[in-house]
């Protein structure tokens, strides 16, 4: 059984949600201490209890210690298989967090996966799912015949009852190698992997603006909308930021933006997609306006460091260089990377050399 400390690093709820896909893909158990032993409220959450749910409709998992605030967890991982599971979190509780554990299981799955999520899709301390599906997402493509997410409802802060539906069509199926290590090895053969280097060409900037309906009146999302633009005015492209109202059961706003580079050539490079992203969410007491110059300010920060792969996209994308290889330059290599790098590395032995003062990310595929 493979032992992580919790407390690693930034000792946060990653640590979990990226040991509990990863034992699922190696078939190796784990038990983990000291959950998020250093925060307000310590141990285990309603996203990392349902994506423990979730893997256990999925692969038959089981587990000791999972309940509401534990601070100590073993799994035990069971064989994946293609099926559609419903998880609905019962509160605010992040989807996109969820997805964390669950979704790169789906990939190997036997056959379809179709997940059925309720929740918070724009909730404090987790990527929007727009940020989910704009930035992350063209990423993922990469490695699976297809995938589709349908945000059929927005959930926000205290209630949630937002509704994802994912869809994955899976291309390299686990279940035809009898040992983990030659299926790594099939991975890493193939064309596919993460290369994010340095800028070429901002071709456009997008964008979504929301907010509950009640806040429609109150014009809070076209607001969020004109104030990111006029920040961005002077990256001299295009802005192309939509703006729409949801039927949501709390309210809320938020706005995600995302900024689009060419590749070697003056053109969007679907295959190997490159743009960094913002977020923003709206707070009571806080105008729209400053929301909206908030996710800017994020993105024109970012877009200053000359990456095209933002701090929160390179944490997010760890688990992917370790199994697919690649590289990555980043604006910051922060805490959070490090810690999912520690985790990835309990599972995969060796798998990153890392150059902190490059701010680069090279996967080892020996």
């Amino acid at each position: 059984m493979i032992l992580i400390d919790g407390n690693f690093g930034e000792g946060g709820g990653s640590i979990v949600r990226i040991a509990l896909a990863l034992s699922t893909i190696t078939q190796q158990p784990f038990e983990v201490k000291g959950i998020r032993k250093g925060r307000k409220v310590p141990g285990l959450k309603a996203q990392h209890l349902y994506g423990i749910r979730a893997l256990g409709e999925l692969s038959g998992a089981t587990s000791e210690g999972a309940a509401l605030g534990s601070e100590s967890l073993k799994f035990f991982p069971g064989r994946l298989q293609g099926r559609t599971i419903s998880i609905d979190i019962g509160t605010a509780g992040s989807i996109t967090l969820l997805l964390q554990s669950v979704l790169l299981p789906s990939l190997f799955a036997n056959a379809k996966v179709r997940l059925k999520l309720t929740g918070g899709t724009d909730v404090q301390w987790s990527p929007s799912i727009d940020y989910f599906c704009n930035v992350l997402l063209p990423h993922i493509r990469n490695f699976c015949e297809n995938i589709e997410v349908n945000v059929l409802q927005r959930g926000y802060f205290p209630r949630g009852g937002g509704k994802v539906e994912v869809k994955i069509t899976p291309k390299f199926k686990i279940d035809g190698f009898p040992e983990f290590h030659e299926f790594l090895q099939h991975l890493l053969a193939q064309e596919k992997s993460i290369e994010l280097s340095d800028q070429q060409n901002l071709l456009m900037i997008k964008g979504i603006s929301h907010a509950s309906k009640d806040l429609e009146q109150a014009k809070v999302a076209e607001r969020q909308a004109s104030a990111a633009r006029a920040s961005l005015g002077s990256l001299m492209v295009p802005v192309q930021i939509r703006s729409e109202y949801a039927n949501a059961l709390s309210t809320g706003s938020g706005i995600t933006i995302w900024a689009i580079f060419s590749s070697r050539k003056d053109e969007i490079d679907t295959a190997h997609p490159m743009a960094l992203g913002s977020d923003a969410l709206g707070e009571r007491g806080k105008r729209a306006e400053e929301i909206g110059r908030d996710a800017a300010k994020k993105l024109l920060h970012e877009n200053e460091q000359k990456v095209v792969c933002d701090r929160h996209l390179a944490d997010m994308l760890i688990p992917y260089l370790a199994l697919f290889g690649g590289s990555l330059r980043t604006s910051e290599i922060t805490n959070h990377t490090l810690t999912n790098i520690y985790v990835c590395e309990q599972f995969l032995g060796k798998r990153f050399n890392v150059d902190e003062q490059k701010k680069t990310i090279n996967s080892v595929t020996s």
